[in-house]
């Protein structure tokens, strides 16, 4: 099937009260297993691949062609998304592999320099017909930082700051802090869904949910209840991934052949797509 994009995705889930997940994409096996989870739930989903995930491919942009190969040979509605993006070169490289979007990170700068650098890259996106997702507030958890607690002092979005913030950034969508983190192993977290209910109501483009993997499933449905549009998970594949590798070679001790491994760490994370995807419906 054709790629779709991110932003027509978007888009029909804010038309139907409903969310679109997005999976982080590491190794081929991630992307094919997206893919298939995508198949069995029969609804669209985005793969992302995070500046991360380049640098761990030595900066090379093999991993973002491989994927978009992986997307277009997959019967279910499929669109690709740069994730995290700091490099403003990666920005530019993404739209000539089939890229429709790009969450440009300027968190960690002052928020003066956040605005004024996610305006630049908003206006470079547009101009080329790439939807733009941008971060106010870090979420935390990034890169082998320390998880955020939902009431930690500059742990959450402000509704009014946020207004403000895409006014002036003109991005088409915000990812907000609200209790989740990246790299939860657990679900644990506990989402302020009073903070994402405020939010929506002061903020005119769809909020993007970071850390999903650390949030319970009644707690992802009251999300996108609340107004949650863009759920995106990462740590849930590799936690799955990795679990399904260390069990056949706990089983298999002197096996060496990878594909005997990957085979099932594949089906597992294919199942925990189809999961999270049946929740966002």
């Amino acid at each position: 099937m054709p790629l779709t994009t991110t932003g027509a995705l978007v888009a029909h889930a804010v038309t139907h009260s409903r969310g679109i997940a997005a999976f982080n994409v590491i190794t081929l096996e991630h992307a094919e297993a997206i893919a298939l989870g995508a198949e069995r739930a029969g609804t669209a989903a985005v793969l992302q691949i995070s500046e991360n995930a380049v640098k761990f491919r030595g900066g090379r942009l093999t991993a973002l062609a491989a994927t978009a190969a992986v997307a277009r040979t997959s019967s279910a509605p499929l669109s690709l998304h740069l994730d995290h993006v700091t490099d403003t070169a990666l920005l530019r490289a993404a739209h000539a592999e089939g890229f429709s979007s790009v969450m440009f990170d300027a968190s960690k700068l002052t928020y003066a320099e956040n605005v004024k650098e996610t305006a630049d890259a908003a206006r470079w996106a547009h101009e080329r017909g790439i939807w733009l997702e941008a971060e106010l507030c870090e979420v935390g958890g990034k890169a082998g930082e320390a998880p955020l607690d939902a009431h930690t002092p500059g742990a959450r979005t402000d509704p009014t700051e946020a207004a403000a913030y895409v006014t002036d950034t003109g991005i088409d969508a915000l990812a907000v802090a609200v209790g989740s983190s990246h790299a939860m192993t657990e679900r644990t977290a506990a989402l302020d869904h009073d903070l994402i209910g405020a939010l929506r109501a002061a903020v005119p483009v769809p909020l993007v949910l970071h850390g999903s993997s650390g949030v319970p499933d009644t707690d992802i449905r009251r999300a996108i209840t609340a107004g949650m549009t863009k759920i995106n998970v990462g740590t849930a594949l590799n936690t799955a991934f990795t679990g399904a590798v260390r069990d056949h070679l706990t089983a298999h001790p002197t096996g060496v052949d990878p594909r005997r491994y990957l085979t099932p760490a594949r089906e597992a994370m294919a199942g925990v797509v189809e999961s999270f995807l049946r929740l966002t419906i």
